[in-house]
C-alpha cells in the first residue's frame, strides 16, 4: 500500500468547481483566507475558514476561487516565544505563483494560469563539460544595449531581445546564471536611506517571477503577463541553445530578524520556518537576520515543490543554491552531505536533468564545505561547487604574488597549487566527482570585476553607505602602481596583460568556468566590491566599448573559441596513475628546459614556470592534445618545448603578452625548440602527432601526484560573506 504525503498540492489548486487552497502549519490554531476585489485590492469580497488536517495542513474551498483571484491568508495561534501569530496581518501564500503589490510593504497573492505553448522549444541539456555559464543580471545586461528597443531593456524580454541572444552567441557561453529572479524586496534599511536591493538576494516568495523586470506592458497587464514573459525568455533562448540557471536564495527571507516585515512564514508558522532557540532568538547563519530551518520537513517540501514548479512548468536548466550549506544544516544545526534535502534534490525524477550549484558555505559554524557536497548517483552529474580554492589561488598566482615579487624580489608561492587548480582541483574534489564539480570562476557577482582585481588595492565602497565598512578586505588584488585610473602606459599594458592571464587561466583549466558579465570585455565598478545596492551605471553593462575593451572581448572569444575545439582542456574525470582513462586527460607537466618536473619544481617559490601537455582520452570527440605554458614571473624566459611521446610538432593557438589574439598560421616547430615568453604570460600550443597510449608508470596525472599542495591553501578562506552583506 502507498502512503500518502501529507504536505502534497499545497497552494492553490484550481478545478471545475472553483479553487482549493492548501497551507501547512503546525501551529496555528485557526486560519481563513480572504478574496479580494481585482479592481481594488484592498476590498475584502469573501473570507473563507479553513480546517485543519491531522498533518497541520490548512484547507479551503470556494467557488469563487479562479485565475486571477486576489487573495491573502490570515493565522491566529497561542503566544509563545517562538511563535508570532497576529489574525489582522494578511499573508502571502508561500506557494503563491503569482503576486499582486498593494502597496509599499504589501502584497496579494495571485492565482494564475500554468498554460504556455512551448512549441518546439526544448531544453539545450548542455553537457558539463561543455558548458561555459555566464553570471548576469536580467536588468543589467541590457538595461543600455542601444540596438534593444527602449521599452524592453533592463526586462526578461530585453534579455530574450535577438541583439542580446547574438551577443551571448557570439561570446561563445552555453547557459546566463541569473541573479535572483524570485520575487523579492529591499531590506528596512535600504529603504530607509533611499538605496535599493539590487541583486536581488531578499526573497518574498519562492515560486513568482520578480515582476519588476518584467516590461511595463506585462506588469500593468498582471502577473499572469509576467509570468508569460518570463517563460518566452527562457524559450528564446533555449531556440538559440543557451540554457538559464537561477541563483536561488532559499537560505533567508526578506522578513529579516525579529521585527522585520511579517508578509508570510514569521505570521504562518514561525517556529517551523525559522531556526531559532528555546527563547525565540533567531539562530542567524545567513548574515541578514534569519535563516530558514531545514531541520523540519515542510521547508525542505517548500524547496522541492518550487524546483520541481521551475524546472517542468517553466523548463529552467539548473540552479545555483546561495549560502547552500544552510540547506544541509539538519535539526542540531549542523552540515551534513547526508541531509535528505541535500540528497534529495539528486533523486528527484523531476529534476534528473536539471544542473545544481552550490554556493559551499554560509556563516554559520562549520559553514566552509568546499568539497564536501555529494556526487551523482546511477550516471547521473552530483552536485558541482562555487570553487574558492580556486578563485584564490589564481588570484594570488596573476597578482598578489607579483606585488609581493615587486616588494621583495621574489614571489611567496611557487607554481605547483596554480597547477593542481588548472588542472581540475583533484586535492578539493573526490576522484568519484572528478574535475566537473568545480565551477571556476575568478570573480563573480559579489566583489570586485576582473577589471578592478588589476586596478585596485582596497575597496572603495562609500556609496554603499556603510562608511566603507561592508565588502571584504581580503581581495588578493593589484593596482599595478596606481590606485583605480591612471594614465601611465605602463601600468595600463600590465593590467591588461594581467586581465588576459586570469582570463586565459579560468577558460584554459579543467572544470565549468563561470565568467561574470562584463568581465569578458574588462568592465569596472571603480572599486566597490559589494555593490548590491547600486543600480545604476555603476553595475549595468556598457555597450560602448574603448578599444582595449574590444581586444579584451576578442580576447574572451578567441579563449572560449580555443577550449570548444580542444577536448584535452576539459576533461570530466581525473586521470589516474598509469592507466588509460576514458574522458580524462593525461598530463605531463615540465619545467622550462623541458625536463620532467620533480618535488622540489612543485613546492620551490623560485619556480614560477611549467609546461603542461595535456592529452585527451575523448569517447565522443577526436583525440587532441595541447601544451600550455605558463609563467609567472615579469622576466621574460626562454623555454625549450617538450620533446615527448607522440608529439611531432607544436603549434601557437594564443598568447597573452599580445593585446589581440594572433594564430600563427602554418607556423610549426619542433619539440626541443626553443620559444621566448613573455614575463607573467602564456601560450596555448596544439600538440600535433599520433596518439600514444599512457604507458603504466607514466608521468603524474592531472594534478594528483605533481600538483599537491602540500602546505600551500593556509591563505585560502571560506568566503562566507552573505551575497547581500550590510555590515562589515
Amino acid at each position: 500500500m502507498t502512503s500518502v504525503d501529507p504536505l502534497r498540492n499545497l497552494g492553490v489548486r484550481i478545478g471545475p468547481h472553483g479553487g482549493e487552497l492548501r497551507v501547512f502549519s503546525a501551529n496555528a490554531d485557526a486560519m481563513e483566507f480572504c478574496l479580494f476585489d481585482p479592481k481594488d485590492p484592498d476590498w475584502r469580497v469573501k473570507t473563507v475558514p479553513m480546517r485543519r488536517d491531522a498533518n497541520g495542513v490548512w484547507l479551503g474551498r470556494s467557488r469563487s476561487l479562479q485565475v486571477g483571484s486576489l487573495y491573502a491568508i490570515l493565522v491566529s495561534g497561542p503566544a509563545g516565544p517562538q511563535n508570532m501569530f497576529n489574525p489582522e496581518t494578511l499573508l502571502m501564500d508561500p506557494y503563491a505563483k503569482g503576486l499582486t503589490r498593494v502597496g509599499p510593504e504589501e502584497w496579494r497573492s495571485t492565482v494564475v494560469s500554468d498554460g504556455f505553448d512551448w512549441g518546439g522549444s526544448r531544453k539545450p541539456g548542455t553537457p558539463l563539460d561543455h558548458t561555459v555559464i555566464y553570471e548576469a543580471h536580467v536588468k543589467g545586461i541590457s538595461h543600455q544595449n542601444p540596438d534593444v528597443p527602449e521599452d524592453l531593456r533592463g526586462t526578461y524580454a530585453g534579455l530574450a531581445h535577438e541583439s542580446t541572444i547574438r551577443y551571448l552567441k557570439h561570446l561563445g557561453v552555453t547557459a546566463v546564471e541569473l541573479l535572483p529572479v524570485h520575487a523579492f524586496t529591499s531590506e528596512q534599511r535600504l529603504i530607509r536611506e533611499g538605496l535599493t536591493n539590487y541583486w536581488g538576494y531578499n526573497s518574498l516568495n519562492f515560486f513568482s517571477p520578480h515582476a519588476p523586470y518584467a516590461t511595463r506592458a506585462a506588469q500593468a497587464a498582471g502577473p499572469e503577463a509576467v509570468l508569460r514573459e518570463f517563460k518566452g525568455m527562457v524559450k528564446l533562448l533555449h531556440e538559440a541553445g543557451i540554457e538559464v540557471i537561477l541563483d536561488v536564495v532559499y537560505n533567508h527571507t526578506a522578513e529579516e530578524g525579529i521585527g522585520g516585515p511579517r508578509t508570510s512564514f514569521r505570521g504562518i508558522d514561525n517556529a517551523t520556518y525559522y531556526r531559532q532557540d528555546a527563547n525565540g532568538v533567531y539562530i542567524d547563519v545567513t548574515g541578514v537576520g534569519n535563516t530558514v530551518d531545514f531541520g523540519h520537513p515542510a521547508p525542505q517540501r517548500l524547496v522541492l515543490d518550487s524546483l520541481r514548479y521551475w524546472a517542468t512548468e517553466v523548463q529552467i536548466d539548473g540552479f545555483r543554491f546561495d549560502l547552500a550549506v544552510t540547506l544541509g544544516r539538519g535539526e542540531d544545526a549542523s552540515y551534513s552531505r547526508e541531509h535528505p534535502l541535500i540528497n534529495a534534490m539528486l533523486d528527484d525524477p523531476a529534476l534528473a536533468d536539471v544542473k545544481l550549484i552550490a554556493e559551499p558555505w554560509d556563516v554559520g559554524i562549520g559553514g566552509w564545505q568546499t568539497g564536501n557536497f555529494p556526487g551523482g548517483v546511477d550516471g547521473r552529474d552530483g552536485w558541482s561547487e562555487w570553487n574558492d580554492r580556486y578563485r584564490d589561488r589564481v588570484r594570488n598566482f596573476w597578482l598578489a604574488d607579483i606585488a609581493e615579487a615587486r616588494r621583495n624580489g621574489q614571489a611567496p608561492i611557487g607554481i605547483g597549487g596554480f597547477a593542481t587548480r588548472l588542472a581540475g582541483s583533484s586535492n578539493t574534489f573526490s576522484p568519484e566527482r572528478g574535475p566537473l564539480a568545480s565551477i571556476n570562476f575568478i570573480t563573480a557577482h559579489d566583489g570586485f570585476t576582473m577589471a578592478d582585481l588589476t586596478a585596485y588595492n582596497v575597496k572603495h565602497n562609500l556609496g554603499n553607505g556603510e562608511d566603507n565598512r561592508d565588502g571584504t578586505d581580503n581581495n588578493r588584488s593589484f593596482n599595478h602602481g596606481t590606485e583605480g585610473p591612471t594614465l601611465d602606459e605602463r601600468v595600463l599594458l600590465d593590467r591588461h596583460k594581467a586581465m588576459r592571464n586570469l582570463m586565459g587561466t579560468l577558460l584554459l583549466s579543467a572544470g565549468v568556468p563561470m565568467i561574470t558579465a562584463g568581465d569578458e570585455f574588462g568592465r569596472s565598478q571603480r572599486g566597490n566590491n559589494n555593490a548590491y545596492c547600486q543600480d545604476s551605471e555603476l553595475t549595468w553593462m556598457s555597450w560602448l566599448r574603448t578599444r582595449e575593451q574590444r581586444e579584451m572581448l576578442d580576447t574572451t572569444r578567441r579563449l572560449l573559441e580555443l577550449r570548444r575545439e580542444n577536448p584535452a582542456l576539459r576533461p570530466s574525470k581525473y586521470a589516474v596513475y598509469g592507466q588509460t582513462t576514458p574522458n580524462a586527460s593525461h598530463m605531463d607537466w615540465y619545467d622550462a628546459t623541458g625536463a620532467l618536473m620533480d618535488d622540489e619544481d612543485w613546492n620551490s617559490p623560485e619556480n614560477r614556470t611549467l609546461q603542461y601537455l595535456a592529452a585527451s582520452t575523448p569517447d565522443k570527440e577526436e583525440f587532441n592534445r595541447v601544451l600550455l605554458i605558463v609563467h609567472g614571473v615579469e622576466d621574460d624566459v626562454e623555454v625549450s618545448l617538450p620533446v615527448a611521446p607522440g608529439v611531432e610538432s607544436y603549434q601557437l593557438l594564443w598568447d597573452s603578452a599580445t593585446e589581440v589574439p594572433i594564430l600563427e598560421d602554418g607556423v610549426e616547430l619542433a619539440p626541443g625548440s626553443t620559444r621566448l615568453v613573455g614575463g607573467t604570460s602564456m601560450q596555448l600550443y596544439r600538440a600535433n602527432g599520433p596518439r600514444v597510449d599512457v604507458p603504466a608508470g607514466a608521468t603524474a596525472e592531472a594534478g594528483t601526484e605533481a600538483g599537491t599542495e602540500t602546505g600551500t591553501e593556509a591563505d585560502s578562506t571560506a568566503s562566507a560573506a552573505p551575497d547581500n552583506q550590510v555590515s562589515a
